[in-house]
């Protein structure tokens, strides 16, 4: 199932020479050692605690995305073998990835959180945020993280047009940004957009990279005192 899922996927991605993250959070090692086999070597998690525990216990050339909102205390945890951060929702959390990846000897790649969706528990930079985090003269400090693009997450609704409209608002702020001069540290190459109810319309809007959990491993396995 998960084999099949995974192969099903890979195929659609392929004309779009987009990444597949698969989104595992709350499911057994069994479950993503399963989609390892299957030849997935990119996983995403959104706790600090599991995902620390998948790493130590799973094969050890898995890169791991962090994709959940990330509190600065918990950085630590994670800066020594993360691949990538996709939710950096803000300057000082930038400055502790940063910090926590010289005591590393790593620099730590990051995508850049932007807020697009008509909700307000999403997280994210404004559009006028980013354009200051970006020309912040701190940034230009921060030898030990690489931003290497944006994410977003759209509106979970059923109206597709206002999904695309969000995901095209995005693209229209990455392509812009790809043409600017940027710091030394930052280099527009990934648009992380689209999980599994949206990833076919953030394709089409030109995302590099889905995350997707469901349609790959099922339900969520959530504790019934949840």
């Amino acid at each position: 199932m998960i084999a099949a899922s995974l192969k099903a996927l890979w195929k659609e991605l392929t004309p779009f020479n987009a990444k597949l993250i698969a989104v595992s959070k709350t499911k057994p090692n069994e479950d993503l050692a399963e989609a390892y086999d299957a030849g997935n070597r990119i996983f995403g998690e959104n706790k600090v605690q599991e995902l620390v525990a998948k790493a130590e216990a799973l094969p050890k050339d898995i890169e791991w995305h962090f994709i959940g909102h990330l509190q600065r205390n918990k950085v630590k945890y994670i800066a020594p073998f993360v691949s990538l951060i996709h939710a950096v929702d803000s300057v000082k959390l930038l400055k502790e990835i940063n910090k926590q990846g010289a005591k590393h000897n790593r620099i730590i790649e990051c995508l850049l959180q932007v807020h697009i969706a008509q909700e307000e528990a999403k997280f994210g930079f404004n559009t006028i945020e980013l354009n200051q985090a970006l020309s912040s003269p701190e940034l230009n400090t921060l030898s030990h993280i690489k931003v290497i693009g944006l994410m977003g997450m759209a509106t979970n609704t059923t109206n597709e047009t206002q999904v695309i409209s969000e995901f095209r608002g995005l693209q229209s702020v990455f392509k812009e940004l790809k043409q600017t001069e940027l710091p030394h540290n930052v280099e527009m190459k990934e648009l992380s957009m689209g999980m599994s109810g949206d990833y076919k319309l953030a394709l089409a809007e030109g995302s590099t990279m889905v995350r997707i959990g469901s349609s790959i491993f099922g339900l969520r396995n959530y504790p019934t005192n949840a």
